[in-house]
């Protein structure tokens, strides 16, 4: 009894070396290539635990090849255990092959995604240096712009050409009946639903703030209820400290109706509306100067995707990664499009900037600049939320924000 005994301990320890010996190998690797989460200390203690459970390995094998002509244990069991051990074993490996292996898409998506967050930064940190996250952040890059729209390339008396020389997306946007507000048009982007919303009448853009500024963000839907709105979108970003805030506190600059919500030239450059319903995009140089621009409504986000007709610079996938996505943009005959793209269920899809950019100008915007995405990003028709936003645990639900463009 005592040696059959001897020949399960032995099995037991070679299952129990097998998977500490390929844990301490991935906490060893990440050590080498970041410091944020292993220190080099520990380092030296994972090598020195790992050499033990090779000795162990090493022992457990002698035991088994001693004990050999004795009872085995079950056939189910043995198999059982056998598999899970090695599926561990290969997925130890798989994951150091996808973070630091030589495809580059992963490493791109998590760094590119986590460090213009803003508040998950430690994401990629946990597993890359300084070193490695510069490298990948200047091959995917959006320059931005020196330049500030221009209104007067905005012409609502534009007349439509002849139907004939129209593309495919031109006659979307320009087939509706003269009475239409908007339309919302649906289509894929990297295998994720985006809604593309046009606005036939921008006058009627306005710009709504909760109505807990300072205590907390209100969900859009409710921000559309309250203001009789049949279409909003998300709009500017929000100081998120800690994350706690609740979307409480715009960032930058925020105006409303020619009134000063927030003021800072930090946040973003500035986006919004002129009373004429002309979509402006400039630097931030301060909420005043914002105003003295003619600025009736503005939020603070970026960056700008096409400015006077020009595209965006953008090297790579932009440096923001994939992810939910919502943008705003005109066209030269006035008529302005909101556009919300979402995320797949994991998050690890959606759009990136080359993708906003790219549908942005297949519907004819010369002026569009990204507005805040992730779980804000959110449409609302007619009272209800058309799209199908994520958050960070995988619940299918958005989250209380500062701002939110409306039709009014």
């Amino acid at each position: 009894m005592k040696r059959i005994n001897k020949k399960k301990m032995g099995i037991f320890l070679l299952w129990f070396s097998i998977i500490a010996i390929f844990s301490c190998l991935v906490l060893i690797v990440i050590s080498c290539y970041s410091t944020l989460l292993i220190t080099k200390t520990w380092r030296y203690v994972f090598i020195g635990l790992m050499v033990a459970m090779v000795g162990l390995f090493a022992w457990a094998l002698v035991m088994i090849k001693q004990n050999r002509h004795l009872l085995k244990l079950k056939k189910w069991l043995m198999i059982t255990f056998s598999f899970l051990v090695i599926l561990y074993a290969l997925g130890c490996c798989s994951f150091l092959f996808i973070l630091y292996g030589p495809y580059e898409g992963f490493k791109e998506w998590l760094i590119t995604t986590a460090m213009n967050t803003m508040n998950h930064k430690y994401y990629c940190q946990w597993f890359y240096n300084d070193n490695m996250i510069s490298a990948i952040l200047d091959n995917n890059y959006i320059e931005e712009f020196d330049e500030d729209t221009n209104p007067d390339l905005i012409d609502f008396n534009t007349e439509v050409k002849d139907w004939k020389d129209l593309d495919d997306a031109e006659k979307q946007i320009l087939d509706h009946k003269d009475d239409e507000l908007y339309k919302v048009i649906h289509f894929t982007v990297n295998g994720c639903t985006a809604y593309l919303a046009a606005v036939y009448d921008p006058s009627r853009i306005s710009l709504a703030v909760t109505k807990w500024l300072g205590k907390s963000g209100q969900y859009i839907y409710d921000m559309a209820k309250e203001n009789n709105a049949p279409l909003a979108i998300n709009a500017g970003g929000f100081l998120d400290p800690n994350h706690v805030s609740k979307g409480a506190f715009p960032r930058g600059v925020t105006i409303n109706n020619y009134k000063i919500i927030s003021d800072s030239t930090t946040g973003g450059p500035v986006i919004g509306f002129n009373s004429n319903g002309v979509l402006m995009l400039s630097k931030n140089r301060g909420a005043q100067a914002a105003l003295d621009m003619g600025y009736k409504y503005a939020v603070s986000m970026g960056p700008f995707l096409i400015v006077n007709g020009k595209p965006a610079f953008i090297k790579g996938n932009g440096g923001w990664g994939y992810a939910a996505r919502t943008a705003i943009g005109q066209r030269a005959d006035g008529i302005v499009l909101f556009l919300v793209v979402d995320s797949n269920a994991v998050r690890t899809r959606g759009a990136t900037m080359v993708d906003l950019t790219e549908i942005m100008q297949k519907y004819g915007a010369i002026n569009a600049a990204n507005l805040d995405g992730g779980t804000s990003s959110v449409m609302v028709v007619n009272g209800e939320m058309i799209n199908d936003p994520i958050d960070s645990a995988g619940r299918h639900q958005t989250r209380g924000i500062p701002t939110a463009w409306i039709i009014k």
